[in-house]
């Protein structure tokens, strides 16, 4: 990148056929269009920024609204250079969920200890940014190669099992529930095609919604689903603002995500490198501290931390759209949404079973995930370094296994990710692998055209 170069890039009107040329970063459709595709980018993230909010007792309806304003900052950020969405990450679940010990039903009652690590976590990550900005990657791939990456994917989805299953196991009609919306959102990711099996985890989670209403409210085989809030609420509002607190055993163990987005980030914004044939490198340290600064910024109002999403870059490499303009077009769907009340009401209906399902396969896509970076890298298991890297890592995280330091709890995650770059360091110096594209999201998703796994 010139030190003379401006800091947006100059976009111009798309002038090719779009059933065979695909549209580039730099250039731009028709508003007609725009608003089109902008429209599917907001539905291709819908399903799984509004479970992962759900999942650690936050406002659904703010952080929708939260990753609009976020989406349209990133590419003022970043200078309309790197093709993304923000959504809401899965990687801060079991690290919240240990701040604030919350179980996963209803509203987060310490959700300010929670917004305060995730402030600092942002933080965090802006700085890591500005530091790429100035030297390159090539020390976060030293950092971070193929087997430590893809170790620390698998471990959030280890971490949070536990606690995904105990979620569904109040009652028997609970965990037929959970086993049903599994089910539906296995049949909607294996037999559908095109946007309708980007959408898994929405329609999934509908038709689950759908056959818990006939069983519940109308055969009266579990507690029936409340429609009273709905009828309430009005159409037009702003969601309830929360104001962290900092704790320094909560920002311990939240602070530690950072490196996690580093690494998922790091790999999406290669993918779409990729996938559009620009060498887009320069422009990560950027991506980055956007990313950071959008984190802090969301959770300083009581928003959840932000990521780039592989659903939308799995329909930038369906429809070949790869024009950042068509993101500023989705964040300003996703604000209007995130306004009204109702379509927030709607949302808290949904029963704990079926987020509870959801999260089990969710939480599942996530360590297989880790398992195709190893897969995809040929990362060498004959090496009894790489084994004891990987099995050490994984136990711990799936134990939640904690260091204290004094006051301190490192948490889970926390402990794990650092024992898998540590180990790393101490028995693989002398390896050079290059670091994972990360095919895996923590966030989540089955989707074969895409370049990982949500």
């Amino acid at each position: 990148m010139s030190q003379h170069e401006p800091w947006f890039t100059k976009f111009k009107p798309y002038r090719g056929d779009l059933n065979h040329q695909p549209v580039q970063i730099d250039e731009y459709l028709p508003a007609g269009k725009s608003v089109v595709l902008g429209m599917q980018h907001a539905f291709a993230m819908f399903g799984a920024t509004v479970l992962a909010p759900m999942l650690m007792g936050f406002d659904p309806n703010l952080t929708i609204l939260i990753t609009g304003f976020g989406t349209i900052l990133f590419f003022l950020l970043t200078g309309g250079r790197m093709p993304s969405y923000l959504g809401s990450s899965f990687a801060f679940i079991a690290a919240v969920a240990a701040a604030t010990g919350y179980n996963g039903v209803g509203a987060n009652p310490n959700i300010a200890l929670a917004l305060g690590g995730t402030v600092v976590c942002g933080l965090i990550y802006a700085a890591i940014g500005l530091i790429v900005m100035r030297t390159g990657t090539a020390w976060i791939e030293k950092l971070m190669p193929p087997i430590v990456t893809g170790a620390i994917v698998m471990i959030i989805g280890l971490n949070l099992a536990p606690v995904t299953i105990k979620s569904v196991s109040a009652n028997g009609f609970d965990t037929w529930m959970a086993v049903l919306t599994i089910l539906c959102i296995s049949a909607v990711a294996v037999f559908t095609r095109g946007m309708l099996r980007r959408l898994l985890l929405l329609v999934g989670l509908c038709l689950a919604y759908l056959a818990y209403f006939v069983l519940a409210n109308l055969m009266g085989l579990g507690k029936a689903i409340d429609f009273a809030p709905i009828a309430q609420a009005a159409w037009i509002g702003l969601p309830t603002f929360h104001q962290p607190v900092f704790q320094a055993n909560a920002i311990l163990l939240i602070a530690p995500v950072a490196l996690i987005l580093v690494a998922e980030n790091l790999g999406h914004f290669k993918a779409v490198s990729a996938m559009t044939g620009r060498n887009l490198s320069p422009y990560m340290g950027r991506g980055f501290f956007a990313d950071g600064v959008c984190t802090t910024l969301s959770a300083s109002v009581g928003g959840t931390g932000m990521t780039t999403y592989a659903e939308n870059i799995g329909v930038m490499a369906v429809t070949k759209v790869y024009s950042t303009t068509i993101f500023l077009f989705a964040g300003v769907f996703a604000i209007l949404l995130g306004l009204s009340p109702k379509f927030g009401a709607i949302i808290h209906t949904i029963p704990v079973a079926l987020l509870g399902g959801a999260s089990i396969v969710v939480f599942g896509l996530i360590t297989v995930a880790g398992a195709k970076i190893w897969i995809d890298h040929r990362v060498d298991f004959s090496q009894n370094s790489t084994l004891i890297i990987a099995a050490v890592s994984l136990i711990m995280g799936a134990g939640n296994f904690s260091l204290h330091i004094g006051a301190f709890d490192l948490g889970g995650i926390g402990t794990a990710t650092l024992a898998a770059i540590v180990l790393n360091l101490l028995l693989n110096r002398t390896q050079q692998q290059p670091v994972a594209t990360v095919n895996a999201s923590t966030e989540k998703t089955i989707h074969p055209a895409t370049p990982h796994s949500s």
